[in-house]
């Protein structure tokens, strides 16, 4: 029988990677980490939010067998529990009462020793649990072998009221499982939270967090432990799955963890280049495709794509095609093989000479007195995306599409031509923070990358003129402000909802932010039609920022 909790414990934090949905999958994840776990020595266990579902589920919450699926699960799990090794406290959806609840489940001795439901469910941004879950009512602690575990789940430590009923009611330390997915910058804020809710406690607290890729959104993982005093006493590594053990002892009453190991956690560039190949990796490899393919224009969007897909997966499961007509220049024939010869993938070239004026040729007596125009331009884009697309159905590798949101947010791009694709890496990315992991990828190999050392972004594309090259002498400049300006009017308008006013104050002119807005508000269409992708800032378009695509608001005509 394993021993009752008096002044010492053991608690493993399982920082691992599962796959929505696989319920079967992420019991046997969760026994093969009680095994690890039970083999250090851990009294209990611990995993992130609804992680026998993984999370988030959306709506496979609302169906009856998913829910029973999982509520098997976990009473399996609990039964396996009777063996030697270590208690698990793990997430699950749990019906009660006619109601769903987002619950943690503590499972030790053989059977469910308790259960918890999350309270505070968030329905911003990202989150819509409130169409799904009930909350749950304030919570009591979760009685441990005679220890008293205060588990409120992820958004509960974001309010003060949770934790303070805790407290109240006698729990000696915070175990919070989260799903909590990343953009730059949140790891700073969730230390802040989670300080936050020490300083006013008194209570250690230990921040359990899933890793890996769920379609746009990716969890750095990034799990750690607070003494009651706010000391970091052990951090867990960010982008990849660990199973770590901490050490708790009890003297004059209060709970101390012994320091631990403190694991680098990747900032700025990094953690966002990393965010990138974490999703694109898990994107591919829980959907079951052997591979992807990608045009290679020669341009920075679809080099740093490369780059990205080759870390995630392998040159070996990377074929990029180039895909040239009479505007394609010889500076980006020469710079797509340089790239992808850096790279170390399959590289072939397709001319598209034959298929465009084969459309051109039946559209003309249709055109016929009609100047040449974006129409023309976009032939060779679909032809593009049509080749790609083919290459895609014949071979079965996902088609990669390359669009940064600054062509995104206004509309610089073409449906059913080089918008055609299963994932977009760096959707999310800005043009300048497209080229700023450019230059970073190729001053570094990020951890775990399956990619090569060395410039792989050749620097003549860094420094050219950035071209659609869909006409002759061609620059994107042409029809759109400097990268620089335009990206600092489009974060204003889209990740911070400023008023032109307000954008025009900051030196911008007056009527270019006009003409963005409008752009910004036309492009909708085409964004609801656009591939899902990685969630890098606070507003990806689609999960975050949902506008209406017939919308006949302006603030400036």
């Amino acid at each position: 029988m394993p021993r009752d909790i008096t002044d010492k414990v053991c608690i493993a934090l399982a920082q691992l990677n599962p796959a929505v949905g696989d319920v079967a999958g992420n019991a046997a994840l969760a026994l093969r980490a009680r095994e690890e776990a039970a083999a250090l020595g851990a009294d209990l266990l611990v995993f992130s939010e609804l992680f026998i579902t993984g999370y988030p589920p959306e709506d496979l919450i609302l169906k009856p067998a998913f829910r029973a699926a999982a509520r098997a699960s976990i009473e399996n799990l609990a039964a396996d529990t009777a063996n030697e090794g270590p208690a698990m406290l793990i997430g699950t959806p749990w019906e009660e009462g006619g109601k769903v609840y987002n619950a943690v489940a503590l499972l030790d001795r053989g059977k469910i020793a308790g259960l918890r439901y999350k309270t505070e469910l968030p329905n911003y941004g990202v989150f819509d649990e409130k169409r799904i879950f009930e909350p749950g009512p304030m919570p009591g602690p979760l009685n441990f072998r005679g220890l008293r575990i205060g588990a409120p789940v992820c958004e509960d430590i974001w309010v003060d009221e949770v934790c303070e009923c805790l407290v109240e009611t006698g729990a000696e330390i915070l175990i919070v499982p989260n799903g909590s997915p990343y953009y730059s910058g949140k790891m700073d804020v969730r230390m802040n939270i989670a300080a936050q809710r020490v300083a006013e406690s008194a209570l250690p607290l230990v921040y359990v967090n899933q890793t890996g890729g769920q379609d746009e959104l990716v969890f750095d993982g990034a799990s750690f432990a607070l003494n009651n005093d706010g000391a970091l006493v052990a951090q867990l590594p960010a982008w990849r799955e660990k199973v770590a053990v901490t050490q708790w002892s009890r003297k004059g009453g209060a709970w101390r963890c012994a320091p631990g190991t403190l694991e680098l956690v990747e900032e700025g560039d990094e953690a966002d280049y990393l965010a990138c190949v974490t999703g694109l990796r898990d994107y591919v490899n829980k959907n079951a495709f052997p591979g992807v393919v990608l045009g290679l224009s020669g341009g920075i969007d679809s080099a740093l794509c490369a780059a990205i897909a080759v870390d995630a997966l392998g040159p070996d499961k990377v074929h990029c095609v180039m895909l040239p007509y009479k505007f394609t220049s010889d500076e980006s024939l020469k710079d797509a093989a340089v790239c992808a010869g850096a790279l170390g993938v399959r590289y072939e070239t397709v001319p598209i000479s034959a298929p465009v004026e084969g459309f051109a040729e039946s559209l003309q007596p249709l055109f016929e007195g009609q100047a040449a125009g974006t129409a023309e331009e976009n032939i060779q884009s679909r032809t593009r995306g049509t080749i790609l697309m083919a290459l895609s159905n014949k071979f079965g590798s996902m088609l990669v599409t390359t669009g940064n949101k600054s062509e995104v947010s206004v509309g610089y791009a073409t449906l059913y031509g080089d918008m055609n694709g299963g994932f977009n890496p760096i959707k999310d990315l800005y043009k300048m923070q497209v080229y700023s992991l450019s230059r970073w990828r190729n001053a570094h190999v990020p951890r775990g990358a399956l990619g090569p050392g060395g410039v792989v972004i050749p620097e003549n594309i860094l420094t050219k003129a950035p071209t659609a090259e869909l006409k002759e002498n061609q620059k994107d400049q042409d029809s759109l402000p400097a990268y620089d300006v335009l990206d600092d009017i489009l974060e204003c308008l889209v990740d911070k909802e400023m008023a032109v006013a307000d954008i025009v104050a900051r030196g911008h002119d007056e009527a270019t932010v006009s003409h963005i807005e409008r752009l910004l508000y036309l492009a909708e269409y085409k964004r609801r039609q656009s591939a899902p992708g990685v969630k890098i800032t606070q507003k990806l378009f689609g999960r975050d920022r949902r506008y209406p695509i017939t919308n006949g608001f302006r603030e400036t005509e």
